[in-house]
């Protein structure tokens, strides 16, 4: 019997003195941008660890109703310029990322079925860097924000039309925690 009872004592000591300390919640902080309110500003919030989702992201890159919860950048065929309509997207990221210096970022390109394998290779890449160019000229760290080509491998749409070809070509950004 006494060997079950000191062990057992031994583990609900060590679980009371593991549980005593309270994070400092300005200490887990991180600064994010804020859109709520009526101005919707870009005011910046504070979210501490309980302001976060599973994977460690907080609601401003999940809620649908912001801007950063997109994630895909699309293309022309066989182009690797950025839209006129992505540079909001790509701008609110960029901030985002200057904003929060402990967050990164992976870029993946992706294109269509069509073309050879090295070749669609070459195109992600140059798809992935761009955009990472732009969130660093924007102001992320380089070291921040990392890009690689998936080609062909990894299709949004299976489909042979025009219109999945469309979907294939892009640029997706995800954040530490989702990849």
């Amino acid at each position: 019997m006494k060997r079950f009872i000191i062990p057992s004592l031994i583990v609900i000591v060590l679980l009371a003195v593991g549980c005593t300390s309270t994070p400092d919640a300005e200490q887990d902080a991180a600064p994010v941008e804020s859109r709520s309110g009526a101005d919707g500003g870009g005011r910046i919030a504070t979210v501490t660890a309980g302001g976060v989702d599973s994977r460690g992201l907080p609601p401003e890159l999940t809620d649908s109703r912001s801007i950063l919860s997109k994630r895909s950048i699309y293309f022309d065929y066989d182009r690797f310029d950025i839209k006129p309509e992505y540079r909001d997207l790509v701008a609110a990221h960029a901030k985002f990322l200057t904003e929060n210096r402990q967050f990164r970022m992976l870029i993946q390109g992706n294109t269509d079925e069509r073309g050879s394998r090295e070749y669609n290779l070459a195109l992600g890449q140059k798809r992935a860097d761009a955009v990472k160019k732009q969130l660093v000229l924007l102001g992320a760290r380089e070291e921040q924000v990392e890009s690689v080509s998936l080609g062909e491998e990894k299709p949004k749409n299976p489909g042979q039309d025009e219109a999945a070809w469309a979907e294939n070509r892009r640029g997706d950004l995800l954040y530490s925690g989702e990849f």
